[in-house]
């Protein structure tokens, strides 16, 4: 399964575009989920489109799901345009595609387990960027970043990632071995 991670031709475009795709019309479809007590932020089990395209197609096919489809999920639900979650929607998907070098099948538990520990990184790195740039976007405190955007938005896509990536590999590899892929 080793591939060049840096990658980007029309296989990769047309993966990134039905990434974004998908991820913008699932998280449309959960938007409407608030999580209580967090500013603006919604459950959405989506993220892990983004994520499992990361892994297994690349980092630049898992940014552009992300940063595109967040932009799509977000349009449609009317929320508008928030460049800095936009950025950090790409980020986790971006950052669980340089697991891709590393992974040698999408069964095996070492890859899964390699999968799940880019995903937590990827999270934290897409939505600290995201809750971090809201101190000097939206004027607010490191506080409010951390305890209103950060963890909430952390914490419940970490649980999303971790189960649902893995799930989605092998759901992928099998798909793959049935089309002699």
């Amino acid at each position: 399964m080793k591939k060049n991670w840096y990658a980007f031709g029309t296989r990769e475009v047309v993966f990134a575009a039905l990434g974004a795709a998908l991820y913008g019309v699932l998280s449309f479809g959960s938007n409407m989920i608030a999580l209580p007590a967090a500013g603006n932020i919604a459950l959405r089990p989506a993220v892990c489109i983004p994520m499992f395209f990361g892994v297994v197609f690349g980092p630049w096919v898992g940014f552009i799901s992300g940063f595109l489809g967040n932009i799509i999920g977000d349009s449609l639900s009317g929320w508008g345009f928030w460049i800095w979650w936009d950025i950090g929607n790409g980020l986790m998907g971006l950052v669980p595609g340089f697991a891709a070098a590393m992974i040698t099948s999408y069964r095996d538990t070492k890859s899964l387990v390699i999968a799940d520990v880019f995903v937590v990184l990827g999270v934290v790195v897409g939505i600290g960027f995201s809750s971090l740039s809201e101190i000097f976007v939206s004027g607010i405190d490191f506080a409010t970043a951390l305890g209103g955007y950060f963890m909430p938005a952390a914490l419940t896509n970490i649980v999303n990632g971790i189960i649902l990536v893995p799930i989605l590999m092998v759901a992928y590899d099998a798909i793959a071995a049935r089309t002699g892929r």
